[in-house]
């Protein structure tokens, strides 16, 4: 169980990870530079782009990361390490809430834009510029955010899962030890037993000895002759 809790809270830490890295690049890198291209180059390199992202890659971390963050609070709250559930909860709404942007937002621009044509009129190029450029860069910023967010949430989950363990595990070991019966040389229940001595200390014999001795049958009394 322990495994598999670490197992999903690390996939689900990468996934949305990965995310949030994509779509930083596009805030920081891909589209401020696509701002100061052509009109024809930026309209045909975010068509390229948006058929060219559709691929397994993308969309296994991307639609994955969902299931996975469900998992990690279920797990979470039926298993180890409660004390980051808040964590792995508000990760999981910012992921929802961002794949919402994607999904209600930024989507049905790429496929406004897709359907757009006139690569060819560069009038009509300007205006499919205009009504895709400014929207679609402001809720790619939004939902950078809140992916880079949900991650930070799962990197500190992932701390105090980590923080939480040994002590769940310190406990535990804590547990068999009082719990273990105490047969030991010196304790006073077996005092009376001189044969436990020969015991190291924690080791219990095979065959305890009886409590009454038995005696040499040579030594009975017979009785009369």
């Amino acid at each position: 169980m322990k495994h598999l809790q670490t197992g999903v809270l690390i996939a689900a830490t990468l996934s949305a990870g990965l995310m949030a890295g994509l779509f930083a690049a596009f805030a920081y890198a891909v589209m401020p530079g696509l701002a100061k291209s052509s009109d024809h180059t930026l309209v045909e390199a975010m068509r390229s782009i948006n058929k060219a992202i559709l691929n397994p890659v993308f969309m296994l971390p991307f639609m994955g990361a969902i299931p996975l963050l469900g998992l990690a609070v279920v797990l979470a709250w039926r298993g180890h390490g409660r004390s980051a559930l808040p964590w792995l909860i508000a990760a999981l709404v910012l992921y929802l809430v961002a794949f919402m942007v994607t999904s209600g937002v930024n989507v049905p621009l790429n496929d406004r834009l897709a359907r757009a044509g006139g690569l060819g009129h560069s009038d009509q190029l300007a205006s499919i510029r205009a009504d895709f450029e400014n929207k679609w860069v402001l809720w790619n910023v939004v939902r950078a955010l809140l992916h880079t967010a949900s991650f930070a949430c799962l990197l500190w989950a992932l701390l105090v899962y980590g923080a939480h363990r040994p002590h769940e595990s310190g406990r535990a070991d804590a547990s068999v030890r009082t719990s273990a019966p105490a047969f030991r040389s010196g304790h006073p229940q077996f005092a009376q037993y001189p044969q436990f001595a020969q015991y190291p200390q924690g080791v219990r014999p095979h065959h305890a000895p009886s409590a009454s001795p038995v005696l040499d049958p040579r030594h009975r009394d017979r009785g009369p002759a």
